[in-house]
């Protein structure tokens, strides 16, 4: 061994034993001495090892004390407690319960929000946008997504979100009432509006202009609630959101759009003042994507595309047939959605829209009966009389059952409901033909906001001409799923409690004059 290897810090041997060694006796006196210093030499290096060893991983345990001591962030809490808390408000506009659990754009958009983080969401269902407001500045919620518009008066105190859709505030009336034509008319009859809401702030503005502008703000009723009572003549006017009177318009005929006032406002979620900005950061980044891959479209469509095709007169009829058809074959929608686990208003939304609920109807084309069935198809499912209700019922709707079944598994629900809607009207086939055309025009041929778009295009011959099964009337289709998807609503909506009239109607309202 080279002893210079095993002194610490590279010193010289010479160096080291100095004179001790030239005064050694003999030659095993020396060579003990030699070991004898190279041990302490060894445990004197192991010593500096040791200690070196100790500076290292006292170092690093100062270093992760520190890190640990700094503040979590409100995104880092959010991740680590595993829940997002979202403050919400019940409306068909925002959240709201349905026979496969909750729904809404409010609360689809903060489930993938939600899914994003990693984390579950704790829905907070507040009675208002003020009491939604009141929820955040408490610290009660992380997040309010409640259909709140952004003004001035509420950026003095909340963070706002990027926005994702740009609305109008509308005057709504009843069609027994005189339309009024502006501001002005309002001075005739009693104006409310729900208290905490923008439209507060509104109206506000528009009192410096006119001197005679008043109004009720109603503490106890939300705005769809107004609504209701709008269209039962209690209220004279009320001001809504264009989404909530496009959707509401549905369930209350009477409810008619008087004007617009203002400018176009957006909606946005709502963050706490903070100056925190990572949850509001994430936010951000967000709706930037959902935005740019189209998913917020798609929602967007889910919940309003078939909503625009409002018709007063065909929703109109529903409602009489409803109580005047229907009764004599809801058993056997009934049967039939439980045997094809079907929800069985969706059947009767088909029926209707094929037959309005007559069991001996014939079309041009020779389809009959309930659920206008051809001949081949009626012979498929062994049908033998199209024109009897009950086979009729169960066999549109064990034909609808196959058409899911073939609709690809990766097309999610409720795409996948007007897929097969589609393809009950045109045959699978078209539907295959118009998924091709999308994606080679770039889209995703999975989603319904996107087929949509290209069905009628297989009514063209530039465009059918290139597709495997030809010509088809796309364009009817469209309409076919929208009616249908509209029926559907309100079937829901008149056969589940209606609990905005019941809480509309509930204890008397408490008021505040407007100034």
């Amino acid at each position: 061994m080279n002893l210079s290897e095993v002194m610490p810090f590279g010193l010289n041997l010479k160096d080291t034993l100095g004179r001790s060694l030239d005064h050694a006796k003999n030659v095993d006196d020396k060579n003990k001495f030699i070991r004898g210093r190279q041990k302490k030499s060894a445990l004197k290096q192991s010593n500096v090892f040791r200690f070196l060893a100790y500076l290292f991983f006292t170092a690093s345990f100062s270093g992760c004390t520190q890190e640990t001591s700094r503040p979590l962030t409100q995104l880092e809490r959010i991740k680590q407690s595993g829940e997002l808390r979202v403050v919400t408000r019940y409306g068909p506009s925002t959240y709201y319960e349905s026979v496969n659990g909750a729904v809404g754009l409010e609360h689809d958009l903060a489930e993938l929000f939600a899914r994003r983080l990693d984390v579950k969401v704790k829905f907070i269902v507040s009675d208002s946008a003020k009491q939604a407001i009141q929820t955040l500045d408490e610290g009660g919620a992380d997040i309010a997504a409640a259909g709140l518009l952004i003004d001035v008066v509420r950026k003095k105190k909340l963070r706002f979100a990027p926005p994702y859709r740009v609305l109008t505030e509308q005057v709504l009336y009843s069609d027994g009432r005189p339309r009024p034509n502006s501001i002005a008319d309002l001075a005739g009859g009693v104006l409310e509006v729900s208290a905490g809401t923008s439209h507060v702030n509104t109206l506000k503005a528009l009192k410096r202009n006119y001197r005679d502008l008043n109004w009720q703000i109603n503490f106890d009723q939300d705005v769809h609630e107004l609504l209701f009572l709008v269209s039962e003549g209690l209220v004279d006017y009320t001001v809504a959101n264009s989404d909530q009177a496009l959707i509401m318009r549905r369930y209350y005929p009477k409810l008619q759009v008087a004007f617009d006032i203002g400018k176009a406002r957006e909606l946005a979620w709502a963050l706490p003042m903070s100056e925190d900005a990572s949850l509001y950061d994430e936010t951000v980044r967000f709706f930037r994507e959902i935005k740019e891959d189209k998913t917020l479209d798609q929602l967007i469509d889910r919940y309003y595309g078939h909503a625009e095709a409002f018709d007063v007169a065909l929703d109109s009829s529903l409602r009489r047939d409803y109580l005047t058809r229907l009764p004599k074959f809801k058993r056997w929608f009934v049967q039939a959605g439980r045997r094809y686990d079907i929800d069985w208003r969706l059947l009767a939304a088909i029926a209707y829209q094929e037959s309005k609920w007559r069991s001996t109807a014939v079309s041009a084309e020779g389809v009959r009966g309930m659920m206008m069935l051809t001949g081949v198809t009626a012979k498929e499912l062994k049908v033998t009389d199209r024109f009897n209700p009950v086979q009729s019922i169960l066999g549109g709707a064990s034909y609808l059952r196959q058409t899911l079944a073939n609709i690809p598994s990766q097309i999610e629900d409720p795409d996948r409901t007007w897929f097969a809607l589609a393809a009950y009207n045109l045959g699978y086939g078209h539907i295959e033909d118009a998924r091709n055309l999308v994606a080679r025009r770039g889209g995703d041929p999975d989603k319904w906001i996107e087929i949509k778009k290209v069905l009628p295009l297989l009514g063209k011959p530039n465009w059918y001409r290139k597709t495997k099964y030809g010509k088809a009337r796309g364009a009817v289709a469209v309409h076919y799923v929208n009616s249908i998807r509209r029926y559907y609503d309100l079937l829901v909506w008149l056969t589940e409690e209606n609990a905005t009239g019941k809480m509309a109607m509930g204890p008397e309202k408490s008021r505040a004059e407007g100034v």
